[in-house]
């Protein structure tokens, strides 16, 4: 296995675009081929904003610092190219599409990646497509729905967790994807993440999240405290149990000081 890290942020500052106000203020973060990463903190810490800004949402901006992709200047991407590159976003709360089926809208991501004048074998997508539902144990009826459009919150989940099996990202950001889900729709994404990763070993993972339960299900290698914009604890998984139990005073006392 690669073990040069996927993602490399250093000194990352960053804020919503056009405001001169860092929400995030230093951040240090690298992570390696197969590693699943937790970043924890309470509301306002940063942590979507850091998911926002590797992506390259266009609300967001850095000021300061780099990021890097498989040494690649992440911050230089458009957010095609990131995505072109290997980053995959999985969202809070994922857009309705009405009238764009999913197989089509897969599709349509999976072409994107082809060289001009290169096209897509339909066939091959269709296989692909059946296989990537018949892992994550879904109707092959799915595909046929228009993207989230009238899905529960744990169905959007789940057409989440289809898109990375289908694009096969070599970074994936989810960014409180547990958020909202019952314990059922929270195991089917656990399920598909970690099938996922028994498949594709070397992806990497970042999970954002306010709670420890999904980390009962997705097992993270390392776990981050984000508080102020900056992360002021790394360790492994017993932090977020620490969390769990004493929750986040401690962090921003030490954070006002």
């Amino acid at each position: 296995m690669n073990d040069s890290p996927v993602l490399v942020v250093t000194g990352l500052a960053a804020g919503v675009a056009d405001e001169d106000l860092d929400i995030l203020k230093g951040v240090d973060l690298a992570i390696r081929p197969g590693e699943i990463h937790a970043i924890m903190g309470p509301n306002g810490s940063g942590k979507s904003t850091l998911a926002k800004v590797i992506a390259g949402h266009p609300g967001y901006e850095a000021t300061d610092g780099s990021a890097e992709l498989n040494g690649e200047d992440l911050l230089e991407m458009e957010p095609d190219e990131r995505a072109r590159a290997g980053v995959f976003m999985a969202f809070q709360y994922p857009v309705e599409i009405p009238g764009v089926s999913i197989a089509n809208f897969m599709r349509t991501a999976l072409q994107s990646r082809l060289e001009d004048g290169e096209e897509l074998d339909l066939f091959d997508f269709q296989e692909l497509l059946m296989e990537r539902m018949e892992l994550l144990d879904m109707d092959a009826s799915f595909a046929q729905r228009p993207v989230n459009d009238g899905f529960s919150g744990g169905e959007k989940k789940r057409n989440e967790i289809l898109q990375m099996a289908v694009l096969n990202p070599a970074l994936a950001v989810m960014d409180e994807t547990d958020s909202g889900l019952d314990i059922d729709a929270l195991k089917v994404v656990a399920h598909g993440v970690n099938t996922l990763r028994k498949e594709n070993p070397e992806m990497a993972v970042l999970l954002i999240t306010h709670y420890q339960r999904i980390l009962n299900h997705i097992v993270p290698d390392r776990v981050h405290v984000m508080v102020g914009g900056r992360i002021v604890e790394s360790g492994g998984p017993q932090i977020a149990l620490e969390l769990e139990a004493q929750g986040y005073e401690e962090y921003r006392k030490a954070h006002a000081a």
